[in-house]
């Protein structure tokens, strides 16, 4: 599986630097193909390690866990989320975790499956026969609201524009900052530290907004805020409206981002594949007869959650997981240095030949039961693994099955030109420039 040391170290130049910003994706997934599951290589003042083999993910995401502390990525997302529980470590998380577990809970998120079918269905009365959308922008603009409803009591779709657009600045200004040096161009008066602070001037506004609404209040919705504002420190005292705004901020932005390109790799690859689009409406017929679905429908919907997991393999929307290691840590016979920066990427283990086979393929039933049997178990983790582990997986899986399910009866999206829809990898996997297709009436069932 591995050499007793691990393979040359790959150096990468200033030109190599601009090269592996600007496709991160090809970058690494030319270092696996030229190293295999271990690959030393140098990023800035940095040694890194990239980790292919499922075994190798195991141990880091589980077995060694506690050896290891969050990457350069997520340190630097602290700028836009804080201290909420995708970047928080240690005890902290854990009193995170638990806080906000209950809105999770299998319960919970099926009462939810209502209001993620009613957005499905009005967004589906927004676009006409015929009409040129971008698709990747109204699923973000629906799971947005959704996650507004849901876990907010709040109707945020109106601000689903301008929030989109701060979002992306974010993210395309976190990644700069990930750059070797970006500490001292980040005390320049540069226009991408401007940016940033707009940006998240912009997040923080709707945010401050509905604790401040909430504040007002004594009622209980039940919903995530009304947590938080009666949430308790080990003190005894209540949280301050920071740290309320951490949390939320996270649950509000993460709850939406990965959902939405999740689902927009779906149609994208349903439009190129029109026997799997047909395989996916016959179950659609047989199971709902053109009625909507619910939370009950979801066990029957066997076809319909294999689709969503074989886009998911090709491009999984957390594309990279980064772990610091704490301590020397063994694995497989060789030492990963206390300091090290460890790579996981989803995106390059999914496409490994040997777990499977014509990777590129898009074949949903690489997820049926006798074919997941035969893979190691972490040749998938599209939502991480071990304690750390996606505390939304449920919600988004509901939710994006119920708006395939509540869309596809309804439209049919089609891609709008011959071009070849470029990757834009940066905090999650989007398509470069957006995602713009023709939608198409689909007569009812």
């Amino acid at each position: 599986m591995t050499a007793e040391v691990p393979g040359p170290r790959e150096r990468y130049p200033f030109e190599g630097l601009l090269a592996f910003w600007r496709d991160p994706t090809a970058s690494l997934t030319r270092l696996a193909q030229r190293y295999g599951d271990v690959t030393r290589f140098r990023f800035g003042l940095d040694d890194e390690y990239l980790l292919v083999h499922p075994d190798h993910v195991q141990q880091v995401l589980v077995g060694e866990h506690r050896s290891f502390t969050k990457g350069r990525a997520l340190a630097e997302a602290k700028r836009i989320l804080g201290e909420g529980l995708l970047t928080s470590e240690g005890e902290v998380h854990r009193r995170q975790r638990r806080l906000l577990q209950p809105l999770f809970v299998h319960d919970r998120v099926a009462a939810y499956g209502e209001a993620m079918v009613g957005a499905a269905e009005r967004a589906a009365t927004r676009w006409g026969d015929g009409a040129l959308i971008d698709v990747h922008a109204e699923m973000a603009r629906l799971t947005l609201g959704i996650v507004g409803r849901t876990l907010f009591d709040a109707d945020v779709e109106s601000e689903a524009s301008e929030i989109g657009r701060a979002l992306t600045d974010s993210m395309e200004m976190l990644n700069r900052f990930m750059l070797p040096f970006s500490g001292v161009l980040e005390r320049l008066p540069t226009a991408t530290a401007r940016r940033l602070r707009r940006a998240r001037a912009r997040l923080d506004a709707t945010i401050y907004g509905l604790i401040a609404e909430r504040r007002g209040s004594d009622r209980d919705r039940g919903d995530l805020l009304s947590l938080l504002l009666r949430a308790r420190e080990e003190t005894g005292s209540l949280m301050t409206d920071e740290q309320v705004r951490d949390e939320a901020m996270t649950i509000f932005l993460a709850g939406h981002e990965t959902t939405a390109v999740a689902l927009t790799w779906t149609w994208y690859l349903l439009a190129l594949n029109p026997d799997v689009e047909a395989r996916l409406h016959e179950e659609l017929r047989a199971t709902l007869g053109g009625r909507a679905p619910t939370v009950a429908d979801l066990p029957q919907l066997v076809y319909a959650e294999r689709v969503l997991a074989e886009a998911i393999r090709l491009y999984p929307p957390a594309w990279v997981i980064g772990r610091r290691a704490r301590a020397d840590v063994r694995l497989d016979g060789f030492t990963i240095p206390c300091g090290s920066i460890v790579v996981l990427s989803p995106f390059v283990t999914h496409r490994d030949p040997r777990w499977y086979p014509e990777p590129l393929r898009f074949d949903p039933d690489r997820f049926t039961p006798e074919a997941q049997a035969e893979r190691p178990r972490y040749s998938y983790f599209p939502f991480g693994g071990g304690p750390r582990v996606c505390i939304g997986e449920g919600f988004a899986r509901t939710e994006a099955r119920l708006v395939l399910a509540t869309l596809a009866q309804r439209v049919r999206f089609r891609v709008s030109s011959d071009e070849t829809v470029e990757l834009h990898p940066r905090v999650t996997l989007r398509p470069r420039g957006g995602l713009p297709m023709i939608a198409a009436t689909r007569p009812p069932a």
